[in-house]
Parts: structure tokens; sequence; C-alpha cells
């Protein structure tokens, strides 16, 4: 039968290792993503628009192409603590990743929604953000069940252009 490891195919991703060890995450002095993000060129930030309170940002880790999050510029960790015109532009700049993602990619639905609180999910929860997740019918493959991976048929920087490129204004 022989060794089990040498039996088994493997997938190589050497660049989500930056994800497992936090090389190369940008942090502003209190360690923030969500803070430091602005304060980088939208490219490099993978910024898709900036808003008056909020801006829209593409997930650094997606579930599927195009996952997007609507962060407020003010660090504030509950829904409650954002003022009026932030969650205008929250409300307003998630209509619109609807819109730019649908017209991008054609989803066939999508999840919307906070995770307020680590407890809730929110990996970055002291920073109030809003994922907005394009979903396929059998986007979930094969991959994700069996090896707990995610196969992304674009890059990043690819989607973020594209996003870019159709952002209602």
């Amino acid at each position: 039968m022989g060794d089990l490891s040498q039996r088994l195919e493997r997938l190589w991703a050497p660049h989500r290792m930056a994800y497992v060890t936090g090389e190369g995450a940008k942090t502003d002095d209190t360690g923030c993503p969500f803070c430091s993000i602005p304060l980088q060129d939208d490219a490099d930030g993978l910024v898709i628009a900036r808003g008056e309170s909020v801006y829209a940002v593409l997930n650094l880790h997606p579930y599927n192409p195009g996952h997007l999050m609507v962060v407020p510029y003010r660090h504030v960790p509950d829904l409650e603590d954002l003022t009026d015109e932030e969650t205008s532009g929250l409300a307003d700049f998630t209509r619109r990743a609807v819109v730019a993602i649908k017209k991008a990619s054609s989803p066939h639905a999508f999840n919307v929604g906070l995770n307020l609180g680590g407890v809730a999910g929110g990996s970055l929860a002291d920073h109030l953000h809003q994922h907005v997740v394009p979903r396929w019918s059998g986007d979930a493959n094969f991959m994700t069940v069996v090896a707990s991976t995610k196969v992304m048929p674009q890059l990043l920087t690819e989607t973020r252009d594209v996003l870019r490129e159709v952002w209602p204004a």
C-alpha cells in the first residue's frame, strides 16, 4: 500500500502562504488593515470606489470572484456606532456593489451581510464592514468540499479593474 502522503495529488498555491504568515499585510499604527487601506493607492489597496464616508474594497481572501466589502473610513465596531451619513453610505455602496457585480459577472444570487462581533464570525470585528458575495449555482465544487480549497479563476487585481470599470457613478 505504501505511504499515503506519496499517493496524494497536490495543489500548490504558494501565494497563500502570505495569508498564513501575515506577510505583506499593511496596517496603520493600530494594526487595523481597514484603517490603512484608504491610505494606500487604490490599485495597491484593491479599492474599487471611494465615497465620502465609506469605500469598497476587494476581500483579500474571497469566497468567490468579486467578493468585496463596504467599509466605513471611521474605525467603529458596532452598527449603532455609525453616523447617519455612514449608514446611508454603507447602504448606497452596497447597492452599487450589487449593480457593478451583476454587470461584470452575472451572478445568480448574492450573500450580503455583516458579522457583528468575533463570535458572529467577524475576523476583523473591531472595524465594521459589510460583505457582498456573488453566488452562482454550483459554486461550491468538489475542491471546496473535499480539499477545503477554493479555486479562484481570476487574479484580484483583474477583478478590481473589471469592477472599477462598471462601478455606478
